[in-house]
């Protein structure tokens, strides 16, 4: 066959929906996963079983492979510059990935080419992170970072005056609230450095609501933007995406995709990347993550636009034209399915179908754990409350949490 094979390093979802997003083109994937009860592990038909922490196992899998590529952003950045030296397609390369995979290394980046970012540091402890936070107060000196917001938020519990909250990440490993404090006080800052590593400290943006600019990129440096998101959280993690965002100012939305493609070009990212942000009261939007992958954030783009972000990331990691990121419908929401006390989904098929014809429900093959992400549901129309109602119901029914 002369159809080329796609090295997907992680056995996740994401690589579950980008596998599914290859095959009308005839695609072929070889997976690399941790266990044969991995999401893709279940769809792919070559699976290797192995650790992508092992530099031999990773250039064992690369053996009849046209490109890599990833699930998720976990692999030594060093193992991935010996693929490219031993003329491996990495996509995308180590040297826009570490920016996914650092944030130290992220924040410092962005702010050289401009970005605007919150205000952050590198803190070595706990009294770094009192200084950090005295920083921010009227008359600081300020420290480093790309914001001239002061931080903070209503609510704080810190005491008056000691540019407490602040919000501690390591500078790796961390997602879905994974590796993140917010921290009152310098006592609250001890738990971050347990663990040995960098950490990174950042102001608590005072921020109305969570955006999410999603850009794919080619090598031969094409480039499509899809609609910006709002991204709603519960609890670090991301509950519900409205596509386009509401009530968005236009000319704020042509910046924030503006931005997005700017740091793909900058950061030379093959391949999906999406760029979180806060929407400040004043107007402003600021960089809270990237991710070098298809991004929860995208998920809405599967039925909601005219290729998703899946099928770009494919077409843009074998170096092909870019489809249309346009949208379908006025409006898509897209809402996470999160494991409850209610094993039995496919039971609620029965109700959440006849209920809406027009819904779209992705499951990720995964045992149904509290908390854990193990599908999305995605709804389509031209009035916003009734797409939304219609997939919070039908997310809510299939957890167990509605009944009716």
């Amino acid at each position: 066959m002369t159809f080329p094979v796609v090295g997907m390093v992680g056995g996740g979802q994401l690589a579950r929906m980008t596998h599914e997003a290859g095959i009308p083109l005839g695609i072929r994937f070889k997976l690399l996963s941790d266990t044969p009860q991995d999401s893709a592990a279940q769809v792919v038909s070559d699976v290797v079983i192995g650790d992508y922490r092992d530099l031999d196992t990773l250039r064992e899998f690369a053996r009849g492979c046209d490109v890599i590529t990833f699930d998720h952003e976990h692999v030594p950045t060093e193992h991935l510059r010996a693929l490219e030296a031993e003329g491996i397609p990495v996509r995308p390369g180590p040297d826009a990935l570490v920016h996914a995979q650092d944030k130290g290394v992220m924040r410092a980046r962005l702010d050289a080419i401009g970005v605007p970012c919150p205000r952050h540091r590198i803190v070595s402890d706990p009294q770094d992170v009192a200084a950090f936070a005295a920083e921010g107060l009227p008359g600081g000196s300020g420290g480093s970072g790309g914001s001239d917001g002061s931080g903070g938020s209503e609510g704080s519990e810190g005491s008056e005056g000691d540019g407490f909250p602040v919000v501690l990440k390591t500078v790796r490993g961390g997602y879905d609230g994974k590796g993140v404090w917010v921290v009152n006080n310098v006592a609250e800052a001890e738990e971050p450095f347990r663990a040995g590593v960098p950490v990174l400290a950042e102001e608590k943006v005072d921020f109305v609501r969570e955006l999410a600019a999603n850009v794919v990129r080619s090598p031969h440096g094409q480039a499509v933007a899809y609609p910006v998101v709002e991204s709603q959280q519960v609890n670090g993690v991301c509950d519900t995406v409205i596509a386009p965002a509401p009530g968005l100012d236009r000319a704020l939305a042509l910046k924030a995709e503006a931005l997005a493609l700017t740091i793909a070009k900058e950061l030379d990212v093959v391949g999906h990347l999406a760029v979180e942000l806060f929407q400040t009261p004043d107007g402003r939007i600021l960089v809270n993550e990237l991710a070098m992958r298809p991004h929860n954030s995208g998920h809405w783009s599967m039925d909601g636009a005219i290729t998703s972000q899946f099928a770009n990331h494919v077409r843009a990691v074998l170096d092909l034209p870019l489809g249309d990121p346009r949208p379908r419908a006025k409006w898509t929401v897209m809402v996470n399915v999160l494991g409850g006390d209610y094993p039995d989904m496919y039971s609620a098929y029965l109700h959440c179908m006849a209920r809406d014809p027009q819904l779209k429900i992705h499951m990720y093959g995964k045992d149904v754990k509290p908390g854990r992400k193990v599908g999305h549901v995605n709804t389509y129309g031209d009035d916003l409350d009734d797409v939304l109602e219609r997939a919070r119901h039908a997310a809510g029914y299939l957890r167990g949490t509605i009944t009716e």
